[in-house]
């Protein structure tokens, strides 16, 4: 614990975003649109050393959500593989085993570790997949994902309890450690002016393998926003046993740069 930090139990709750940013969040149209102004400076993104890249979804999504990261990530050269679990409805029994078992058999596919994304929720699992799976995970990359409080969301009462409606049996436990840092290298994403979830829940806490990047973005649109996906880039392009804090492009300019967060 950082010097000077209060004990979680003695931290103030973090409140959902201002409903003044869930307008914002139709901004994810014009971030879609980005791409195609911004494919010159993607293009410059680092090629990948073709290891496998496991992209899990955000609640309610399916792989269809995640389609343009994958694409994106394939055109680098990595082997990259939706979750396979149809749409991502809260973590029931089914969802916990299928997701060991789909990183299980990448693993054994390949010979190699696997690099685990997750949006929003799908982060949340990346991180407990990775604590309880760190031989078989590479490092993790999480974008807008509430893993320091997953209630501090602007999602409506009935979708909250229809993800929950069958909860795995161990998730009061996975409440109580999910805002820990998992033990391989981490790097967190997020947006200050997200309107879906809070961005204070989504920011990692000091570590040596943990890191924080800040993008300018909607949480709808964060898994295509262009910063983030030359984030992404980089961090899957170090080699495995030289992991190395990010340093945001020099080159780069508001809206689509990526900076170090808190």
């Amino acid at each position: 614990m950082s010097k000077g930090r209060k004990p979680r139990a003695q931290e103030a709750a973090i409140q959902p975003p201002r409903w003044e940013l869930l307008l914002l969040e139709g901004r994810t149209i014009l971030e879609l649109a980005s791409l195609l102004p911004a494919a010159p400076l993607l293009r410059r993104a680092p090629m990948g050393d073709g290891h496998p890249v496991l992209v899990l979804p955000p609640f309610f999504g399916t792989d269809f959500a995640t389609r343009v990261l994958r694409r994106f990530l394939e055109g680098r050269g990595y082997e990259v593989f939706g979750w396979g679990l149809g749409r991502n409805l809260g973590p029931t029994p089914e969802v916990v085993q299928g997701l060991a078992e789909r990183l299980t058999a990448i693993r054994a596919r390949h010979g190699r570790t696997v690099s685990l994304i997750g949006w929003s929720l799908g982060g949340v699992y990346a991180r407990e997949l990775a604590r309880s799976r760190m031989v078989e995970v590479r490092q993790v990359i999480t974008l807008a994902s509430p893993f320091r409080d997953v209630d501090a969301v602007n999602v409506p009462r009935f979708m909250r309890v229809f993800g929950n409606r069958r909860p795995h049996d161990r998730q009061a436990e996975v409440r109580a450690r999910m805002h820990l840092p998992p033990p391989v290298p981490t790097t967190a994403i997020y947006s200050r002016s997200d309107g879906i979830v809070a961005w204070q829940s989504c920011a990692e806490t000091s570590g040596k393998r943990c890191e924080n990047v800040e993008v300018e973005s909607s949480h709808l649109g964060i898994a295509h926003h262009p910063g983030a996906l030359l984030t992404i880039a980089d961090r899957l392009a170090q080699a495995e046993s030289e992991w190395r804090p990010f340093r945001p492009p020099a080159d780069l300019r508001w809206p689509i740069a990526p900076r170090l967060g808190p």
